[in-house]
């Protein structure tokens, strides 16, 4: 009963302070709100191709070639591609290069010469592709022919019926986070992290209020104290968190996706991580320096992390720094399970997270048993 009694009191006291309650609230609501619209361009991933036009110019005499050839474009028509046939004194080259057309295709019995337009690159890459998988599936029933005429007539009339040459499979193509949705949950474990400042005062601050001496000498151990004192922390900053987490979901109508036990979890252990750190961190180093710290700690790790804007953490120092952040674990794992259905890196967010909590309350334990009578 004296823990939850202790805990109870530190619940009291920290929704007493009234700059804390406004700080782990209206901070990440509000730079949720700011970055979420003004960043909202970078997250659409939408790009507009227009229209794609196809000059040709047929060199080839070989019969089969020919009626592939058609086939081709006959199919690139009906997708909405226009193909043209160059026209005598044209210049297919200088035609691409004014940006009239958006590729220039020389059929010929050896192969296909192509010329894309710089101006219109995705459009160019794509008529390129699709003239790649025509000449290769040509190049497969030219050698088919050989062994068996059949197979091959079957294979050349259907060089331009296919639809399907570029496949896409996942869970769910199209989910995919907006800027509100990101921010969301970038502010949601930063605020998380921020529990690192309320945990590195829970025995400082008795010492800054003069109750340490009164602490001292009530008659419970140190290590109910202790453990009252973490109870209280944790419940009331993942509190500030589900406020958040709530407000982000129900106001901003972020996607969270459906797997709300873990998502929650994933919080719960981040707030028990940043308790763990801010209080371990209050044992080791003393005055500003503790301050300092959590300053250093909060603002890098953030930074590092993504939770101001997204960052590309595929390779080099950056990337390396990036996993010593709470927030790259919790944020990454938070997309996976919420974008892909896939908990493994909920789970990883999870043990790093309680493996390290675990290791900051054992060097506390260590640093406080070793004091005098005093906690700090």
């Amino acid at each position: 009963m004296n823990i939850w009694s202790i805990a109870v009191k530190e619940i009291k006291s920290s929704l007493r302070e009234k700059r804390t309650f406004i700080f782990m609230l209206a901070l990440p609501i509000i730079l949720m709100l700011i970055l979420g619209s003004a960043l909202s361009n970078a997250f659409d991933e939408t790009r507009t191709v227009g229209d794609m036009r196809l000059l040709y110019k047929s060199n080839g005499t070989n019969e089969e070639m020919s009626t592939a050839w058609n086939s081709f474009i006959k199919a690139l028509g009906d997708k909405g591609v226009e193909v043209a046939q160059v026209s005598s004194g044209m210049d297919g080259q200088e035609e691409v290069r004014a940006d009239r057309y958006t590729g220039y295709a020389i059929v010929s019995d050896a192969g296909i010469e192509f010329y894309g337009s710089s101006k219109n690159a995705i459009g160019s890459n794509i008529l390129a592709g699709m003239l790649t998988v025509f000449a290769d599936r040509y190049s497969l029933a030219s050698a088919a022919y050989q062994i068996d005429p059949e197979s091959a007539l079957a294979i050349v009339k259907g060089t331009g019926q296919r639809d399907d040459f570029i496949h896409e499979t996942t869970l769910n193509p199209n989910k995919k986070p907006g800027a509100i949705d990101y921010y969301a949950i970038a502010m949601t474990t930063m605020i998380a992290l921020y529990s690192m400042f309320s945990a590195s005062y829970l025995f400082t601050g008795e010492r800054t209020n003069k109750t340490s001496t009164r602490l001292m000498a009530a008659p419970v151990s140190k290590g109910t104290i202790f453990t009252g004192k973490i109870i209280g922390s944790t419940f009331v900053n993942l509190f500030f968190v589900l406020v958040v987490f709530l407000v982000s979901k129900f106001v901003f109508q972020a996607d969270w996706g459906n797997h709300y036990g873990m998502v929650i979890l994933v919080l719960l252990t981040e707030v028990l991580l940043a308790v763990s750190l801010g209080l371990g961190i209050s044992f080791l180093f003393k005055g500003e320096g503790v301050r300092a710290i959590n300053n250093i700690f909060t603002q890098v790790a953030s930074f590092v992390g993504g939770a101001y804007f997204p960052v590309d953490q595929s390779a080099g120092f950056f990337s390396l720094l990036a996993k010593f952040s709470p927030l790259h674990w919790a944020n990454t794992g938070l997309m996976q399970i919420i974008y892909t259905d896939n908990p493994r890196g909920a789970w990883v967010a999870i043990a790093m997270n309680v493996s390290i909590a675990t290791a900051f309350i054992i060097i506390s334990v260590i640093t406080m048993r070793r004091r005098e009578g005093a906690f700090v």
